[in-house]
């Protein structure tokens, strides 16, 4: 059980502007997917960047029994793909495929852009084959992920999204990660509560440029540091126009592998094709996202293919 001050969505609005925002803070539960995964550090941030914005995105949804993706692929540089995704009930998890010995030509300051090689970035929803599957792509561009993730809210729902998320060992050598997402209501719910006053377009527009402003001047540091509280961190931002918390929304790692679904996919394969890939005469299925391994000898495989 994780500690009320970590692994949590908070949403908030800025009072005096009606923004409406996001903070996750994601500590012991993200520390353990990466520690997990032993990525190299740079990998690392990269994957725990991901893992906050795709907490942040999914909880601005409102989809029941279903999960929201975000998916990276590259385009010839050393990152292949990214996954982090994230159910309707707070699971969240993620990995990420490279090659270790490209990696190496990148130092810890390389850009989103120049890890993937290019590419693009897409968001889908998923709810079950009973209902359309809702996905969005954008190109892949900038320093980090939130850039490309900016730049799909503004060209493709046209809602003015300030973004900044941060991932970084604490002092103890614990991954945390954190992104705060600050949105301006579109045009028509603004004049909807204040018919025929354009001033208070005005306004919005106005108190949405300071407020990225703001957002822009937090560091890395103040955004991981255990001490400083996700309430203490916006009042540091937004102050001066107030800010109004609401309930927080707890968010843990996990995963949906499970032995059905592994024995569904050597079944895929056929059996000659599976023997070819035993080990020692056994044949193991690693889970991308959790590590864990699933081993068939052959009386396992012959009762699998049996059924």
């Amino acid at each position: 059980m994780t500690m009320q001050n970590d692994d949590f969505v908070l949403p908030f609005e800025i009072e005096r502007t009606g923004l409406r925002g996001r903070v996750v803070r994601l500590g012991p539960a993200v520390d353990l997917v990466l520690k997990r995964h032993a990525y190299p550090p740079l990998i690392s941030r990269l994957l725990g960047e991901a893992l906050a914005l795709a907490c942040c995105l999914a909880s601005t949804l409102k989809f029941d029994d279903g999960v929201f993706t975000l998916q990276a692929r590259g385009n010839g540089g050393p990152v292949r793909m990214l996954v982090a995704d994230m159910t309707s009930e707070g699971e969240f998890r993620g990995y990420v495929g490279f090659d270790a010995a490209m990696l190496e030509d990148f130092g810890e300051d390389s850009s989103a852009a120049s890890l993937f090689g290019g590419g693009h970035v897409a968001f889908t929803v998923d709810q079950g084959a009973d209902f359309e599957r809702y996905q969005g792509i954008v190109e892949l561009r900038g320093e980090n992920l939130s850039e490309s993730v900016h730049h799909y809210f503004r060209q493709s729902e046209q809602i003015a999204t300030a973004l900044k998320v941060a991932c970084d060992l604490d002092m103890h050598g614990h991954w945390r990660s954190t992104a705060v997402m600050v949105q301006k209501l579109p045009d028509e719910v603004v004049l909807r509560a204040a018919p025929e006053d354009a001033a208070e377009l005005v306004e919005a527009d106005e108190g949405y440029r300071t407020a990225a402003i703001l957002l822009g001047s937090a560091t890395p540091g103040e955004m991981t540091d255990p001490a400083i509280l996700a309430e203490e961190l916006l009042l540091r931002l937004f102050h001066e126009d107030g800010v109004r918390v609401y309930d927080k929304r707890q968010v843990y790692s996990g995963c949906r592998c499970n032995l059905d679904r592994v024995e569904e996919v050597l079944r895929q394969f056929g059996r000659e094709q599976v023997d070819e890939f035993k080990v020692d005469g056994l044949v193991t299925v690693t889970c991308e996202f959790c590590t864990k391994e699933r081993v068939f000898d052959d009386e396992a495989l012959n009762d699998l293919y049996a059924e």
